[in-house]
């Protein structure tokens, strides 16, 4: 859902979007091939809806630490050998005193996961693909969500953050647009 400025807001149910267009709320940026019957009319899907109204929205100070999101920050691929991530790693060990913060936090394989065990990665000698960074960006909101559609992508570039996230940030909205 956008807002009425086209600023990513969160990802709605399909339900959920078309009673707000129906309601007038919102109109259908883009919609779906699917279609919702009734008795009598026939509906097409909306995948992008946005208000008819601004809605000011306070901004957490954060994106929220999620599995999902570090999956979508890191690309679903381990930091260390680029495998498919399936767990998430601490990079300084909780047991050595690591905090469970974005800079701390990353994806890795199982294989990794298990090797590394409580150790730090310069014990072992090995290197990251990038280093762990805090996501900046309403972008990153509809990104870490799970859920993403390629129709989305238009309106989720401009608003992918700046700084260390930005570049991560628009990975993640490209690997929507490639088909799956």
């Amino acid at each position: 859902m956008l807002n009425a400025t086209y600023e990513p807001l969160c990802v709605v149910a399909d339900r959920r979007a078309l009673v707000l267009v129906l309601s007038q709320k919102a109109h259908a940026v883009e919609q779906t091939d699917r279609v919702v019957r009734s008795e009598r009319r026939v509906e097409p899907l909306p995948s992008v809806v946005r208000l008819v109204r601004y809605v000011r929205v306070p901004r957490r100070a954060a994106v929220p630490l999620t599995r999902r999101a570090v999956f979508a920050r890191d690309g679903g691929r381990c930091v260390y050998c680029e495998s498919p991530a399936t767990s998430l790693d601490h990079v300084i060990p909780r047991s050595r005193g690591g905090l469970h913060v974005w800079e701390n936090v990353v994806s890795a394989c199982r294989r990794c996961n298990h090797v590394k065990a409580d150790r730090s990665v310069s014990d072992l000698g090995w290197r990251m693909r990038h280093a762990p960074f805090q996501p900046v960006g309403p972008a990153w909101r509809i990104l870490g969500s799970g859920r993403a559609d390629p129709m989305w992508v238009p309106y989720l570039v401009d608003h992918a953050g700046g700084g260390a996230g930005h570049e991560a940030g628009l990975s993640a909205i490209e690997h929507l647009a490639l088909p799956a």
